[in-house]
C-alpha cells in the first residue's frame, strides 16, 4: 500500500520501503546513519515475561540484520482495559531484560486499550553508511550460512493446541529469546555481502527476497538446515500454521524441489519464524571459518546453500 502513495525524494534515504529489506537506513553524515525498524505482535507463548523477551528479541533482530547497533527503543502496547495490569508489568519487564542485554535504551512508548494484547518496539540503531548490509548484495559463488534452527512456527501452533512437548517448548523459547547480536558481530568479521533475518516469510520467503534483490539464484541443501526438536513431529501431526500455508502458496512458484527431499522437510522451509536467525551470504572461502566461530560461540549455525548466477528456478532445493 505504501507503494501506491506519492513518492518522496530524499537523497539521505539509503534503504527505504521500496527495497523490501529488514529495516530503513537514513544517512546523517558521511560516517553515520540511522537504522530504523518496528515490530509488534500478539502473544505466542503463555508466560508474559517470556513473551516480552521474544517481542524485544524479534524487534532488535532487524537492526542486527543490517549490520547496525541498536541504541534506543520505543515501546508499543495494546492491552485490554479490564485485564490484570500485572500481566503487562511482566511483559514490559521481559522486554526490558533483552533491551538491557542488547545495550539498547527504552526511551518511551505508546499504549492503547484493545481487546487483544499486542506488544513490540520501534527500534533505532546506528551504522556506518559505507557498511550497510542489505538483503540485495549476495554474489554468485557465495555460500549461505543460517544461524538458527527452524521450527518456531509449527511448534507455536502445537503450543496453542496444547500438544507441544516440554522439550519442544524449551528449545523454541530458547531460540526466540536469543539475540542475533553475537551472530551479527561475528559475521561482520568476515567477507559478508548480504544478510537478512528469517522471520514471518520463512526461510524460502526471505531467501526469495535475497535472490530477487541480488539478481541471483540460490541452491539450498535441505538436509543441512538445522531444525528445532519436535519441528518434524509437528508437521507430521498436522500442526501447520496458516502463515506457513500462505508462504508456500506465495513463493512456491519460483521454487524447484528435488523428489529426494522429504515432503515434511520441504514444508518446514516455509515455516514462519519468530525472532529467527540470520541468513548470511558470505565469500565461500570464509564460510567454514564463519560457521566454526559461530558454533564455538554456542550458535547452531550451518552452511545451508550457495549463490548461483541468475537462472531458473530462482531457488533450487536439493536433499
Amino acid at each position: 500500500m505504501l507503494g501506491k502513495l506519492a513518492r518522496q525524494v530524499d537523497p539521505n534515504v539509503l534503504v527505504g520501503f521500496d527495497k523490501a529489506d529488514d529495516a530503513g537506513v537514513y544517512q546523517l553524515t558521511p560516517e553515520l546513519a540511522l537504522v530504523q525498524t518496528v515490530d509488534f505482535f500478539t502473544p505466542i507463548v503463555d508466560d508474559p515475561y517470556t513473551f516480552g523477551q521474544v517481542a524485544a528479541t524479534n524487534a532488535l533482530s532487524d537492526v542486527y540484520a543490517m549490520g547496525g547497533k541498536p541504541i534506543s527503543a520505543l515501546t508499543m502496547v495494546c492491552f485490554p482495559d479490564k485485564s490484570d495490569i500485572s500481566i503487562l508489568e511482566r511483559i514490559l519487564a521481559g522486554g526490558l531484560s533483552k533491551m538491557v542485554e542488547a545495550g539498547c535504551t527504552i526511551i518511551g512508548g505508546h499504549s492503547i486499550r484493545d481487546a487483544e494484547i499486542k506488544f513490540g518496539y520501534a527500534v533505532t540503531g546506528t551504522i556506518d553508511p559505507r557498511r550497510v548490509l542489505t538483503n540485495s548484495g549476495a554474489r554468485a559463488g557465495d555460500a549461505l550460512v543460517l544461524t538458527k534452527a527452524l521450527g518456531t512456527g509449527v511448534i507455536s501452533t502445537a503450543i496453542k493446541k496444547g500438544t507441544a512437548e516440554v522439550e519442544w517448548i524449551e528449545a523454541a523459547t530458547r531460540s526466540m529469546t536469543t539475540l542475533n547480536k553475537t551472530a551479527a558481530e561475528i559475521a561482520l568479521k568476515y567477507d559478508v555481502h548480504s544478510i537478512t533475518d528469517i522471520t514471518g516469510f520463512g526461510l524460502i520467503g526471505h531467501a526469495r527476497e535475497m535472490a530477487q534483490g541480488s539478481d541471483v539464484s540460490l541452491r539450498l541443501f535441505a538436509s543441512a538446515v538445522p531444525l528445532l526438536p519436535g519441528a518434524m513431529d509437528c508437521v507430521a501431526r498436522g500442526f501447520v500454521p496458516g502463515g506457513l500455508q500462505n508462504n508456500r502458496a506465495f513463493a512456491s512458484c519460483c521454487v524447484e524441489c528435488d523428489a529426494s527431499v522429504p515432503e515434511d522437510l520441504h514444508t518446514l522451509l516455509y515455516d514462519p519464524q519468530t525472532a529467527g536467525g540470520l541468513l548470511v551470504s558470505v565469500n565461500q572461502s570464509h564460510a567454514g571459518a564463519l560457521v566454526d566461530e559461530l558454533r564455538e560461540s554456542g550458535i547452531s549455525a550451518a552452511r545451508v546453500g550457495e549463490v548461483l548466477t541468475m537462472g531458473k528456478p530462482l531457488i533450487h532445493i536439493e536433499h
